[in-house]
């Protein structure tokens, strides 16, 4: 990303240097063609006792969220290409196409037993997320294909099945993956995983089934780092649905943020 936009507006507008901006972070665009990151701002900009962020010298910020957002604003729309990431394969958007994302088929396995009906809903519920951010997304559960919820299963398009691990809570597969790891597994610690409810565990992992990497591999997040296989198509977002809470995400239940509604209408249209 270009990092000379911020030294510009910087000299342009004065009145927005005051004394917080004006810390050695910032000073060093005035004259130079270096704009910080926004770690480096952050740790350049004075915390009051409160914890707020204050800038232009005596105005709060607020939180690390609120100081994001003026960070943003300052240095432009350069800064507003960052944030919920699509997952990339050979340079190109790992996405549905627009029939299909309209059509995303699954069924849920009769091996869930007892569980079963609270799966559909948990389902249901981490797809209404996704959903009500864009309306060309549209999960579709085929409960007549459940007797036979495999990969193997051509009538669905995925499968979601119960699985016996301790490596992790539920995992998903990106629209790139070959029909064969087209399944949603789940274990039985999703009843048991705190503030993380099995609605947002699950839309987390629907996440990744339309395209969307952890936000936490973004450099932003300090730690994590996957690779580097993504496009930016957001501001980060350390509260996203897609951001582990132990990653130094700032939400600890993976609810949805009006970023992450705005990163799937950026990529399927709203």
């Amino acid at each position: 990303m270009q990092r000379s936009r911020l030294g510009a507006i910087a000299l342009a507008s004065s009145a927005l240097l005051g004394a917080a901006l004006a810390s050695p972070a910032i000073a060093a665009t005035e004259t130079g063609t270096t704009v910080p990151t926004y770690q480096e701002f952050k740790a350049a900009t004075y915390q009051d006792a409160d914890n707020q962020y204050i800038v232009n010298g005596d105005e709060p910020a607020g939180t690390n969220a609120d100081l994001r957002t003026f960070y943003d604003r300052l240095v432009g729309q350069d800064s507003l290409n960052e944030g919920l990431i699509v997952n990339t394969v050979g340079g190109a958007d790992d996405k549905w196409s627009t029939a299909q994302v309209g059509n995303l088929t699954y069924c849920v396995s009769n091996k869930f037993g007892t569980r079963k009906a609270d799966i559909v809903n948990a389902m249901n519920g981490g797809a209404g997320l996704w959903e009500a951010a864009s309306s060309r997304i549209n999960f579709v559960y085929v409960p007549s294909q459940d007797a036979s919820c495999t990969t193997r299963n051509n009538n669905v398009l995925f499968s979601v099945e119960p699985v016996q691990t301790s490596q992790y809570i539920a995992r998903a597969f990106f629209p790139s993956s070959p029909k064969r790891s087209r399944n949603v597994l789940v274990d039985d610690s999703i009843w048991t995983s705190g503030s993380w409810t099995p609605s947002n565990i699950l839309g987390h992992e629907l996440g990744h089934t339309l395209g969307f990497r952890h936000e936490h591999t973004r450099p932003e997040a300090g730690t994590c780092f996957e690779d580097n296989n993504w496009r930016p198509l957001t501001p980060y977002d350390s509260a996203s649905i897609m951001h582990y809470p132990q990653c130094n995400g700032s939400s600890s239940n993976l609810s949805m943020t009006a970023t992450d509604r705005q990163g799937a209408a950026a990529l399927y249209g709203a």
